[in-house]
């Protein structure tokens, strides 16, 4: 079978977590499906001015949070995908500090999870030794604008809107080359008739560049309910781990993102279940998890 590689959320959100789900990934690899890896784990520390997609809240060291990484030889991803970059903030000492910190930290390659173009030419002409990604904040959901995504050499991984997910005929008829370049966004929760996702995403972008701006109220139904992995599973776009097992990998997809950063520790847990551990192993990643009393989930 071939292999799934999950992005996970929380590079810096969540680094407690991952400091105690790593040894055990490794230690116990017997718990985890042995058809699926970590990719990467995504995300940015607080207050980037290049940050985009959510709100970044993370406090941890970037050295310690690529110490982590490169202990266990997970490629690390920088979230920093605003789309409303104008010239003048290309200079931001704290992202360039980033930048060059994962840029030159030798080992495994880590990326940037990019939306504006400005800032993809800018980065890939200082820091060539990066990957990167296209985000999900672009909204592609014509099929026609995500091959010509595809297709583009800037990028190593393109994530779509989430609602092209289950295009089977469409997907099914890309290139090897370009189905190994498509990264799904699995647990989304956003209603599936959604107009504003472009400008909700534009308005965290406003935010992150510290404009004063209208929060941006979403007008989907139960909007009011927040985020329920229960409610995400009955979403249409939704990727389940039976399909990833059954469907994606046999029709030769292998990059699978999960979602989550502005989302409490104890859900990215169940995340790491559901996808990532066999059922009959569930509990005892949960207890090892649960009874470390250095890791608060709640």
């Amino acid at each position: 079978m071939n292999t799934a590689y999950f992005h996970l959320p929380g590079l810096f959100e969540f680094y407690e977590l991952y400091r105690v789900f790593l040894p055990l990934f490794r230690e116990h690899r017997e718990y985890f499906y042995d058809w699926c890896e970590i990719g990467s784990i995504y995300g940015a520390p607080a207050d980037c001015l290049w940050g985009g997609g959510r709100a970044g809240f993370g406090e941890a060291s970037p050295r310690d949070v690529l110490a982590l990484m490169q202990e266990y030889g997970i490629s690390a991803r920088l979230t920093f995908s605003n789309s409303l970059l104008r010239e003048e903030h290309l200079s931001d000492r704290k992202c360039n500090a980033l930048c060059r910190l994962f840029a030159e930290s030798g080992g495994v390659q880590n990326g940037v999870i990019v939306h504006s173009d400005l800032l993809l030419e800018y980065l890939a002409q200082r820091w060539p030794g990066l990957y990167f990604v296209s985000s999900t904040t672009k909204v592609l959901t014509d099929f026609r604008e995500l091959k010509s995504e595809l297709d583009r050499t800037d990028f190593r991984y393109v994530v779509p809107d989430f609602r092209l997910n289950r295009q089977f005929d469409a997907l099914s008829a890309l290139t090897q080359a370009q189905k190994d370049k498509v990264e799904f966004l699995c647990n989304e929760c956003c209603w599936f008739g959604c107009t504003d996702r472009k400008r909700c995403y534009e308005t965290v972008s406003r935010m992150n560049l510290g404009e004063v701006c209208p929060e941006h109220r979403c007008a989907a139904p139960d909007a009011d309910g927040g985020y329920r992995f229960s409610k995400a599973m009955k979403n249409p776009g939704f990727i389940g781990v039976r399909d990833i097992e059954d469907i994606y990998l046999p029709m030769g997809f292998s990059q699978f993102k999960i979602e989550g950063r502005s989302l409490g520790s104890a859900l990215v847990l169940e995340f790491l279940l559901h996808y990532m551990t066999r059922p009959e192993y569930q509990l005892n990643v949960r207890e090892e998890i649960y009874l470390d009393n250095t890791l608060d989930l709640f």
